[in-house]
Order: C-alpha cells, then sequence, then structure tokens
C-alpha cells in the first residue's frame, strides 16, 4: 500500500458526529429569511463548503436574492453558537482510537474544515482533543484564502510539515467536496465516508478511491 505520510480529515460528518447541526441551522437559518428549503437539498448542495459561499450557491440554486447571502450568514453564526453551547459533540465510533494509532505509526494527522477556527476549536474543546495528542494541526476556512475545492488547506498542511510530495497524503471526507480538494491537491488517496452529510451515490460521482462506513476503517487500507 502506498506510504501515506499525511491525513488531511474533515472534521464534521467524517471524525466529529454533531448530528448535522451546521445545515439544520443552515435550513433553519434561509427560511427564517423568507425561503423554503430542506435540510435534503442543503446537504446536497452546501456539504463541506466554506458555509457563507454555501449559502450563496444554495440561493443561486433556488433562484433567490444573492444579496441575501450575508444578512444569512450573519444570523446563521449566530444560531449556530447558540445550538454549540448546548450540543453534545462525540467523536464518529472508532475515531479517537483511529487518531492515536496514526499518530504511533509517526504520521502526521492534520483536521481541516469549511468552519471558522472559532466554532472549530468549540468542537475539539467539547470532545477533550488536543493537539500533539489527538492531531497535529487544524486549518479551517479561515487560513486560507480559497475555499474547498480549492487545494489551500491540504497545501498549507503538507507546507506546515515539509511534505513535498501529495502521493503521501491522504484527503478523507463525508462530501463531494472534500474528495474534489483531494484530487486537487493530487493526494495519493482519497477516502470518503457514509458517517456524515452525503450518501453512496452522492460521494460515488467524485470517484474517490474508497468509500468507507467511518475513517476508523482506513486502518486495514493503511
Amino acid at each position: 500500500m502506498k506510504n501515506i505520510e499525511l491525513l488531511v480529515l474533515d472534521m464534521a460528518g467524517t471524525t466529529v458526529d454533531e448530528d448535522n447541526v451546521v445545515y439544520k441551522t443552515v435550513t433553519e437559518a434561509v427560511n427564517e429569511h423568507g425561503y423554503q428549503v430542506g435540510l435534503e437539498q442543503v446537504l446536497i448542495t452546501c456539504a463541506g463548503m466554506e458555509k457563507l459561499e454555501a449559502i450563496t450557491s444554495l440561493l443561486k440554486e433556488i433562484g433567490g436574492n444573492e444579496e441575501d447571502a450575508l444578512p444569512i450568514f450573519e444570523k446563521f453564526s449566530v444560531k449556530l453558537k447558540d445550538a454549540y453551547q448546548n450540543l453534545e459533540v462525540k467523536p464518529i465510533n472508532g475515531t479517537e482510537d483511529f487518531l492515536l494509532k496514526m499518530k504511533a505509526q509517526d504520521k502526521k494527522v492534520v483536521l481541516n474544515t469549511g468552519y471558522t477556527s472559532e466554532i472549530a476549536q468549540q468542537l475539539l474543546d467539547k470532545l477533550q482533543w488536543k493537539e500533539n495528542i489527538h492531531f497535529d494541526a487544524l486549518i479551517t476556512a479561515d487560513d486560507v484564502s480559497e475555499s474547498r475545492p480549492s487545494p489551500e488547506m491540504i497545501l498549507l498542511a503538507m507546507k506546515k510539515f515539509n511534505i513535498n510530495n501529495p502521493e503521501l497524503v491522504l484527503k478523507a471526507g463525508d462530501s463531494v467536496i472534500d474528495i474534489e480538494e483531494g484530487k486537487n491537491a493530487g493526494c495519493g488517496l482519497t477516502i470518503a465516508v457514509l458517517s456524515g452529510a452525503q450518501n453512496r451515490s452522492e460521494l460515488e460521482k467524485a470517484e474517490p478511491d474508497y468509500i468507507l462506513n467511518t475513517i476508523s476503517e482506513a486502518e486495514n487500507i493503511l
């Protein structure tokens, strides 16, 4: 099997189970602004994207006014902060063991996300995951100028750990946009997981190398 040195893992739906609260909150915020959209459509359109961009894309798709995107995003951000205060967040089944095993094998683990760093940190605090124990770095939408499917977050992760060859990088996520991000970076392995936002038939469109139930199953590949 390929010698993978760096794992770039998405957060919500891939390593972290937060019950799709982000997309439920996007749905609420959009509908409170006078639109009518269902969670299923939000998951298909918005999964994995930076959230302002996601809301703009969604409005475009439903024939809404793109100028509504910013006020909806601002409302969404406030609502999400409130939702996270009370939310029980847990690791996707088997993930914590998987992270510790990868670290024990001297592989670098980077968590990456379309969230802001504030929201991502809130999740990590709830999980009590610590840098250098469970993961080596966190890279969020705040750290780059272009969001997924641009490979910027993966390229930044490679730079942090002096990895020049993308063939040594695994990218895993629960959305098509995660897989596109990995392919755009030239990653040696792309893995889609069924533990999050999108189903098998959606994920197959991105042609990942593997589709697994959860990220912990990647241990058998590595």
